[in-house]
């Protein structure tokens, strides 16, 4: 096997491995609490954006969301359950980083909102 061949062959190979690799998100389940990143935060704002998604904006600025058209969920409510307080944020693990959707929100262990079974 000459180098010419041999190199073909290691450039199709790694391009068809990163080549799955990029498209195996696009055919993932939902999430599961074993593959969600978890963060803390204090949410400093609750609002609803153009897209109908439920906006969580924390005191340092992040926005995470929860897309209120496949989860019935009330504005006011959820305002006064999580305004100014430390929540705990479930985001999936994406292959390029971490979802900005959540998957789950918790206050002192107690479940607000899950996309969990």
């Amino acid at each position: 096997m000459n180098i010419r061949r041999l190199g073909l062959i290691v450039v199709f190979f790694c391009a068809g491995f990163f080549g799955f690799k990029a498209i195996a998100p696009l055919f993932a389940s939902a999430p599961t609490l074993q593959s969600c990143v978890s963060k803390t935060e204090t949410i400093a704002q609750v609002f609803k954006d153009n897209s109908q998604h439920i906006v969580l904006k924390t005191v340092s600025g992040d926005q995470y969301y929860i897309s209120q058209d496949l989860h019935e969920i009330n504005l006011d409510t959820l305002n006064a359950k999580v305004l100014n307080k430390t929540v705990t944020l479930h985001m999936a693990k994406l292959w390029l980083g971490t979802s900005e959707y959540i998957a789950q929100l918790e206050i002192d262990d107690t479940i607000i909102f899950t996309e969990f079974n």
